[in-house]
């Protein structure tokens, strides 16, 4: 499974990545709003560079190993792919937006500016590298420094751990994404100075959950907190469709009784 790791001690906030990003998805400039967070995020860029304590740190879609957007996702317009990557198709997509609240990130963004707006977020350039267009995301491939490496999750976990051991003064004793959420392919190693608790906290609140906003993400898995929730969806829709027909009938009938009434009013004036 493909991984992402990001090495902020190495980023010198060139934004090379961000620019890469936008040009081999082919996102027009952004069109900043009043209620976009505050991290440089949006349906026109999927993927910022944060300032934070003297560090530049580089925000994306984390894509979970059991990721929670998909889970909430009722007609499987988001699902995780056996590379690693969480991908989109916005032909199945409802817009009803059960993903931007399921995800733990916060990182889908909705298309506002479109007559038909998606939901928009990274894919890892998933496409381009299964067509063959590329041999590894165009951030990593632009980034300077290396601060930003592409490569097998194992991999990657093992050279991380590798870079701890040998500066253990200047890293701090954490791979973040190796277990926040049941595990992520976006994986973080940072100083001692510069925590990146902020990049996983918790966007939302859970029930049954079990911890409250601006917590700490936890290491389990989202879906099956949201499972007992979706599977009542299906039944929501037909229960809510018999509804509607219902009323829909009474209507009808009542229209018509009312219109046999006047008709008979009428006949007896007459």
């Amino acid at each position: 499974m493909k991984a992402i790791l990001t090495d902020i001690t190495k980023c010198i906030g060139c934004t090379q990545c961000v620019s890469a990003c936008k040009v081999i998805n082919k996102l027009p400039p952004d069109k900043p709003r009043e209620w976009q967070k505050n991290d440089g995020l949006s349906a026109r860029n999927w993927t910022s560079v944060l300032f934070k304590d003297e560090y530049y740190v580089r925000k994306q879609c984390r894509h979970c190993i059991e990721p929670a957007c998909a889970a909430a996702c009722p007609v499987g317009a988001l699902h995780k792919t056996d590379f690693g990557a969480v991908i989109y198709d916005s032909n199945k997509c409802l817009g009803c937006r059960y993903c931007m609240m399921a995800c733990p990130y916060g990182i889908p963004r909705y298309d506002w500016d479109s007559a038909v707006p998606y939901v928009r977020k990274c894919i890892m350039c998933y496409e381009n590298i299964n067509n063959g267009v590329i041999d590894q995301p165009a951030c990593t491939k632009a980034c300077p420094t290396g601060a930003t490496i592409f490569g097998e999750r194992e991999d990657l976990l093992i050279e991380a751990r590798k870079r701890i051991k040998n500066e253990p003064d200047k890293y701090l004793d954490t791979i973040y994404g190796e277990k926040e959420a049941g595990g992520t392919n976006v994986l973080y190693l940072t100083s001692k100075d510069c925590p990146l608790d902020f990049l996983f906290y918790y966007n939302n609140r859970i029930e049954k959950g079990v911890k409250l906003l601006g917590e700490p993400a936890f290491n389990q898995p989202y879906p099956p907190l949201t499972k007992k929730a979706m599977n009542s969806v299906p039944f929501a829709f037909v229960g809510m469709g018999a509804v509607m027909s219902g009323l829909y009938w009474i209507v009808k009938r009542r229209q018509k009784l009312e219109k046999e009434n006047k008709g008979a009013e009428d006949g007896k004036n007459q």
